[in-house]
């Protein structure tokens, strides 16, 4: 599909889901609830955020030096934040991603394969990590909420796709089976760039202690991020406890993987009003909290502009040679 054809998509179905949800809820009411949030919540669910930044930084630095390639993380970290900054501007987080490793690339252009490779095995372990905080939710879900079965389809059929890539990836077997897309791609730029991005994710099924920590680190860093989506929901008054939310959350990371909107739009914000629903949330006050979530994350992003601002004023600022 033409990319400008996929946008124009993208952008009709936040307008139509937008649309939809501004006929369900009442505006001046949800506006109060925006506009009377208590800022101490939110200030606590942006300081998650931004602390757990160098966590997601941290994962990145121990996929590169598994490879041989130490960089500060202070760097890495600002990088992190450039790239938020980015995602805002380009569709989906993948701008912010060819943004890390455009920067990278610049430090060290003979690395520029096993750069795109961490960053893209940091997303597969992302996802993973997603994949088992589901398992975690589904399962404090039975017995206390209705509708888990539609759920444990959804997490099922990730689960495989996930099963399917890891083997695509990491098989030896798969790797000989797939060497006839070499010559049918040609000897180009494009079969280099990925024959070197191959190669680089084939080789961490070396570094399988590396991968499991790392597992393991997401899995904790979203559970810390979940406490900020609840933070959100305090802010607009929701007396729940967290437990709701490590089920929603998640789903709503779950969700949030797939780009059927530019940046969520209006998959966010539905989805935690169908989701609160069921905890008798008002659709009023469940969009509040969905917004004030994407606040959250764009003030987030706060960092990263003003690097790329200082970066713009002094040039040689953002020149860091390996």
């Amino acid at each position: 599909m033409p990319r400008p054809l996929k946008i124009a998509l993208q952008l009709l179905l936040s307008g139509a889901i937008i649309t939809y949800l501004v006929w369900q809820i009442d505006i001046g009411r949800t506006i109060d609830y925006i506009g009377g949030a208590n800022g101490l919540y939110l200030l606590g669910a942006l300081g998650i955020f931004v602390a757990t930044t160098w966590g997601m930084a941290w994962r990145w630095q121990a996929l590169l030096a598994s490879k041989g390639i130490h960089e500060p993380l202070g760097w890495l970290t600002s990088l992190y934040f450039v790239g938020y900054a980015a995602g805002q501007i380009l569709p989906t987080s993948i701008g912010g991603d060819a943004v890390r490793f455009v920067e990278h690339a610049r430090r060290r252009p003979d690395a520029k394969g096993e750069a795109a490779g961490a960053i893209l095995m940091e997303r597969l372990l992302g996802s993973a990590g997603t994949l088992v905080m589901v398992a975690i939710g589904l399962v404090l879900a039975i017995g206390r909420y209705d509708g888990v079965r539609l759920l444990v389809w959804l997490e099922l059929a990730f689960v495989a796709g996930m099963f399917t890539l890891g083997v695509l990836l990491f098989s030896r077997r798969a790797r000989r089976r797939l060497g006839w897309l070499g010559p049918l791609l040609g000897r180009n730029k494009v079969e280099r760039a990925m024959r070197s991005l191959y190669e680089a994710v084939h080789g961490y099924r070396e570094q399988a202690r590396v991968l499991l920590v790392i597992l393991a680190a997401t899995v904790g860093l979203q559970l810390i991020r979940i406490m900020a989506i609840w933070l959100c929901g305090k802010a607009v008054g929701l007396e729940l406890s967290p437990l709701p939310y490590v089920i929603l959350g998640p789903l709503l990371f779950l969700v949030m993987l797939v780009p059927f909107t530019i940046n969520g739009l209006g998959v966010r914000e539905a989805f935690f009003v169908a989701f609160l629903a069921r905890f008798d949330v008002n659709a009023d006050a469940a969009f509040a909290t969905g917004f004030l979530f994407y606040a959250v994350t764009v003030a987030t992003s706060v960092p990263g502009g003003l690097i790329i601002l200082w970066r713009t004023l002094r040039p040689a600022a953002g020149a860091r040679p390996a």
